[in-house]
């Protein structure tokens, strides 16, 4: 087998499931981070680049679907499709080192627990990013088949039933290679998230919608010290205070 492809294994006892869509830039860096698992599945939103080929070519086993707005459904759809008895969830923009690979292999032994919590560690801008909001993230992204399931449309949890771990390694995380990129993901992402909220109540007041984004770049700026990480820092905490504000200006037009 060559060794730039992922190995199958018939009966997998560690599936990944990538989402991807228009990711060409991304893919073989992280389907080369998991040709260790025993299967790898790619849950593609109709890219219009050689994000599917290149995957295929990797490898992978590729699903067309379009994913209409809701992640988690696509994610739902991969956990179906996977084989494994467990299942390891990343994106395109993510990858797994060597160190969390082999933590996550001496982990799925342990009987006590159904699912683990990674954290993630972003490189932004040229910079890993240390502090903030996104250096403390922690994700439900490993865990058995059928203990769970996904839920919100973006920003979605894994809401698994039965004890949950932690491990110590981190998912290497490349978002937003470009402030233009960044804009547009922010903008496609509050559009479902409004959509979502507007569904579940009230839209905020002229005073929440302007306070509730300072208080989030004031908590990732200065409370969770994201001004040590330097430019990158003040770029990532205005623009998470941005993600804020369209969410509730969006809320309040519908």
């Amino acid at each position: 087998m060559e060794k730039n492809r992922i190995k199958k294994s018939i009966s997998p006892r560690i599936s990944a499931v990538v989402l991807t869509k228009n990711e060409e830039q991304n893919i073989q860096e992280c389907l080369r981070s998991l040709r260790w698992c025993d299967e790898v599945i790619v849950i593609d939103d109709g890219s219009k680049d050689k994000t599917a080929v290149l995957a295929g070519q990797a490898g992978a086993t590729v699903f067309t679907r379009t994913m209409h707005g809701d992640f988690a459904a696509q994610r739902n759809f991969g956990l179906n499709k996977a084989k494994g008895e467990w299942i390891l969830f990343l994106d395109a923009d993510e990858w797994v080192s060597d160190e969390l690979k082999q933590e996550i292999e001496n982990a799925v032994s342990r009987k006590d627990v159904v699912g683990f919590w990674l954290g993630r560690e972003d490189e932004f801008l040229g910079r890993s990013l240390k502090f903030g909001e996104t250096a403390h993230a922690r994700l439900i992204r490993l865990g058995k088949k059928s203990t769970g399931e996904w839920n919100r449309p973006v920003h979605e949890v894994w809401e698994i039933k039965g004890k949950v771990g932690e491990l110590e390694g981190k998912i290497q995380h490349h978002p937003h290679p470009t402030i233009h990129q960044f804009l547009e993901d922010i903008n496609r992402y509050t559009d479902i998230e409004a959509r979502f909220r507007t569904r579940q109540g009230e839209p905020p007041s002229p005073v929440e919608t302007l306070a509730l984004p300072l208080a989030k770049f004031v908590k990732n700026y200065f409370l969770l010290l994201g001004l040590l990480d330097g430019f990158p820092g003040l770029v990532m905490a205005y623009m998470m205070s941005l993600h804020s504000l369209f969410v509730r200006v969006k809320m309040r037009r519908r």
